[in-house]
């Protein structure tokens, strides 16, 4: 026997006629107890309403952009019901939860209000294909289906980058049995072993040296720096080995199963490793898993007229080992990586050329967050060349020639080394995704759900391998997620916003909707914007270059995105990422106390700025 239930809007608080965002079911569905029907958004929160119980929906008897208000009709569902006496008791104590659960409604998540519309979902920059799945979470308890099954595993992670390691650590710590599959001997991937940590160590020395040097103007003299490589080598690796050492002793504690060996899938539920040259002797030839996450990763793109068979060429791994210091370095790619390295070899001694295709630098970042830092360089030797391409580089024995195309470009000149920094391809093409009929783009992009499934239920992906951008920070977000999600939680990647920071001297550092993003999007925004050359701080490190800004919805007051250019704008970008998750307006900032002198409190004078309150800075009234 069936029967048939009204489905209503239950106590949503204080709110009255509140919109509707988004119907995430249809007539005909079938949805599980406690499914989200549809989503709710006040100016204060965004609501999911609930499916009191499982059957099939009837009807829908409301759209997107109608206003709703506690104890409407929203839709009709047809449940089952059953004849025995206790399945009788069970209905009954099942429709007292159900009131229960709507005499206190759903459960609030933070407004999105403008920046829903601007930022919108964590995978707006993903490709098409990876919008959230309305009906994802009738997979929750899809790894039922292979209970039957004796697998090796109950999760499989494959790459043990900062995505990887982080899902295998949270799926281990909910009780689930993993492995970590890693090509290499160590954990922690391209960003602990050749990327984001070794760099960063470099790029410390190199502002280091700089910053002796400058106290030069003030009085204090050092001699020039005498640079042992292999002394910064070592530096270099045991700050790498005592992050991945630490990773290997919390793979062991948690009683992670670490497996080396290249992972391709050979099955639905299986991953066969391969001997690679890094691990010749691979872990067993095969583990079956129940569950799956991919976190393969990227590749460095190789551009066509480069010699890449010479040793002389390089890409930022080869850049990392400091093989020598080139007395004449070419870069191409004017983007964060090869500016950061720009920033290390100039400060070693190298003369550096940097060539960008585009007619500014770090794309994606506002030109004026850029401009300081390009004019820092210019000024301690570094070339630039925009709007300019490499058309060729002829390796001789004497040097590597390069030929230059564009309006403004210049002779061929001859250099000692060249780095190339284009950019990166995503590894879903090369793990052979096909077996297990997960679906890959022909970039090699795997599209997920918000819950960051594969259209295969029991496989996630996350990292590089899902979109833009391409950030260890990232990658760590979407593992944990991804984690508890295949632990059985209720979770989505549903973050606003993902910073970028640049490590270059000066840092650059931005997060949520930048000024060009807005003006091309037609947002009703306002610019608070504190220089710091008014700052103390800045004044007493003779770093005063930089500045903080933030960007306002003029409607909500409320920030929705900002950006830093100056000494460490990496660590106070985080401030304005919170910021921007948790709503808040430019009053709340200002109002908040900020130690003085600090680069920090430049945060809340921009906030001041918009309102028009500052007094350590002359600003005209606002209208």
């Amino acid at each position: 026997m069936t029967k048939r239930t009204e489905i209503r809007v239950p106590d949503i608080g204080e709110f009255d006629n509140v919109p509707i965002i988004e119907v995430l079911v249809a007539a005909g569905d079938e949805v599980e107890q406690e499914q989200s029907l549809l989503t709710l958004e006040s100016d204060k929160a965004t609501m999911d309403i609930p499916s009191p119980a499982a059957g099939t929906l009837l009807e829908i008897r409301v759209q997107e952009g109608d206003e709703v208000t506690e104890g409407d009709v929203i839709g009709l569902l047809e449940q089952a019901e059953q004849t025995q006496d206790s399945g009788a008791a069970d209905d009954a104590d099942h429709e007292t939860a159900s009131e229960q659960r709507q005499a206190s409604g759903p459960e609030p998540r933070p407004s999105e209000n403008q920046q829903q519309e601007s930022v919108q979902h964590r995978n707006s920059d993903l490709p098409q294909g990876t919008e959230q799945n309305p009906d994802s979470e009738k997979h929750q308890h899809s790894e039922d289906e292979g209970q039957a099954h004796d697998y090796d595993y109950d999760l499989v992670v494959l790459g043990s980058g900062p995505g990887g390691y982080t899902a295998a650590f949270r799926a281990a710590d909910l009780g689930l049995k993993v492995a970590l599959i890693e090509r290499y001997p160590v954990i922690g991937g391209v960003c602990l072993n050749v990327g984001c940590i070794p760099s960063k160590a470099l790029l410390h020395v190199g502002q280091v040296i700089d910053s002796a040097g400058h106290l030069g103007q003030h009085g204090v003299h050092f001699g020039k720096p005498e640079i042992e490589l292999d002394g910064l080598r070592h530096f270099k690796e045991g700050v790498v080995g005592k992050l991945t050492g630490g990773l290997a002793g919390m793979a062991k504690k948690r009683k992670v199963d670490v497996l080396t060996g290249y992972g391709r899938f050979s099955g639905t539920h299986e991953i066969s490793l391969e001997a690679t040259a890094d691990t010749p002797e691979p872990s067993p030839g095969s583990v079956t898993f129940n569950q799956c996450i991919i976190a393969a990763g990227s590749r460095v793109i190789r551009i066509p007229g480069i010699p890449w068979d010479d040793e002389r060429v390089m890409d930022s791994t080869g850049a990392l080992e400091l093989q020598d210091i080139p007395e004449r370095l070419l870069i191409i790619g004017g983007g964060i990586i090869g500016l950061e390295m720009a920033c290390v070899y100039r400060a070693l001694g190298s003369a550096v050329t940097v060539v960008e295709m585009l007619d500014h630098l770090m794309s994606g970042a506002d030109p004026d967050l850029v401009q300081p830092l390009k004019k820092h360089l210019e000024k301690t030797g570094v070339e630039f060349l925009l709007s300019t391409r490499v058309a060729e580089v002829h390796a001789t024995d004497q040097a590597l020639s390069a030929r230059f195309e564009g309006d403004d470009a210049p002779e061929t000149q001859p250099f000692d080394r060249v780095l190339v920094c284009v950019g990166r391809r995503p590894n879903g093409d090369v793990i052979d995704a096909e077996q297990a009929d997960v679906d890959v783009d022909d970039k090699g992009f795997i599209a997920v759900d918000g819950q960051l499934r594969t259209n295969q239920p029991h496989i996630f992906a996350i990292g590089d391998l899902i979109g833009q951008p391409m950030l260890a920070h990232k990658a760590s977000y979407e593992g944990k997620v991804a984690a508890e999600v295949a632990a059985g939680h209720k979770r989505a990647a549903d973050a606003r916003t993902i910073p970028s920071v640049a490590y270059t001297d000066p840092e650059v550092a931005w997060v949520g909707i930048t000024e060009a993003q807005a003006k091309a999007q037609g947002l009703d925004v306002g610019i608070g914007k504190f220089p710091w050359a008014a700052s103390g701080r800045a004044l007493g490190m003779d770093r005063s270059e930089g500045s903080t800004k933030l960007i306002f919805d003029q409607n909500t007051k409320r920030v929705i995105g900002g950006g830093v250019v100056g000494m460490h704008a990496g660590d106070l970008i985080a401030e304005i990422g919170l910021a921007i998750e948790m709503g808040a307006t430019a009053e709340d900032i200002g109002l908040t106390i900020h130690p003085h002198p600090t680069l920090s409190e430049s945060v809340m004078m921009a906030a001041e700025m918009f309102e028009g309150t500052i007094t350590d800075l002359y600003a005209p009234k606002r209208r």
